[in-house]
């Protein structure tokens, strides 16, 4: 039995190296892992090299422009913009995160469920995430936002819901797969118990796809939750955030410009990295584009 488990944690240990081999490969999906670690960083250690405070002001330096002082330049209220900027990371990327993450966790419990019963449990379990689905997304966390209230844990719980039937759908196909394969069969004809059978058999081997779509869906996510702040219903004020940074720089677009270009390079350049690193290891874990 100890052979066993140990054959298994290699096997694990080896395909976890050969997928981070195959990542190493795409130049692309580097350059956006290396990114998104980059802002990761310096969003958590935002008290610590931000040069201001968030809310401090300086009434002598009222819509600056880039300077040496204020390398984003100030807003209307003479708030350093780089500080805020990478306060309001703070909420977005983990707003992300969290909501994709829970999103997640339910569609997989959800999906392992309809997968490994299929019949009337199936029928009634998708006629239901239809129904969700059938609203478009924003649409429901604007509703769900506005029914909960705004704040950062609401607007997280908000976002979660609209991505719970994708990641339930996507396990609940991979689990049709190896539903009918003989290392279920063995599990089942000795006896093990059905939660047994779907956490270390199923949902390992249908797990991969899920990943993909969850490093994709943390860039949905950010957008979506910007979009929320963009409307006055996701983080309040004095908080910062990138969505509504933008729509507090609207009446200075003109005038200001930097106001709102700072923001969204940020929201920009976070969704890129987490783009080209979701395309890499869509890449690292189909076996046919192996090298």
């Amino acid at each position: 039995m100890a052979e066993k488990k140990s054959r298994g944690k290699g096997s694990g240990n080896s395909e976890f190296k050969t997928i981070l081999k195959q990542l190493s490969y795409n130049k692309l999906a580097m350059l956006g892992a290396i990114i998104f670690v980059l802002e990761l960083l310096l969003v958590l250690l935002a008290p610590v090299i931000s040069p201001y405070n968030y809310e401090e002001m300086d009434t002598t330096a009222i819509r600056q422009t880039s300077s040496a002082e204020h390398l984003f330049g100030t807003d209307d209220l003479g708030r350093d913009i780089l500080s805020r900027v990478l306060y309001a990371g703070r909420y977005s990327i983990t707003m992300g995160i969290f909501s994709t993450l829970l999103a997640a966790a339910l569609g997989m419990v959800i999906g392992s469920i309809a997968g490994y019963f299929g019949g009337w449990v199936d029928n009634v379990i998708m006629r239901f995430l239809d129904i969700i689905q059938s609203l478009p997304g924003l649409l429901l966390s604007i509703v769900l936002s506005a029914v909960l209230g705004p704040g950062y844990i609401n607007t997280i719980l908000a976002l979660s819901v609209n991505g719970i039937p994708g990641q339930a759908r996507l396990l609940r196909a991979e689990m049709l797969k190896v539903r009918g394969n003989e290392y279920i069969e063995a599990s089942q004809s000795i006896n093990c118990t059905k939660l047994r059978v779907i956490a270390s058999h199923m949902i390992p081997n249908s797990i991969s796809p899920m990943i993909v779509q969850a490093t994709m869906g943390v860039a949905n996510m950010i957008i979506m939750a910007s979009s929320l702040s963009f409307i006055g219903l996701g983080v309040q004020p004095p908080a910062p955030e990138w969505g509504a940074m933008l729509s507090y720089s609207r009446e200075f677009i003109r005038s200001s410009p930097h106001m709102a270009i700072f923001p969204g390079l940020a929201i920009a350049l976070t969704v890129l990295s987490l783009n080209l690193m979701g395309d890499g290891l869509r890449d690292a874990l189909d076996p046919k584009l192996r090298r």
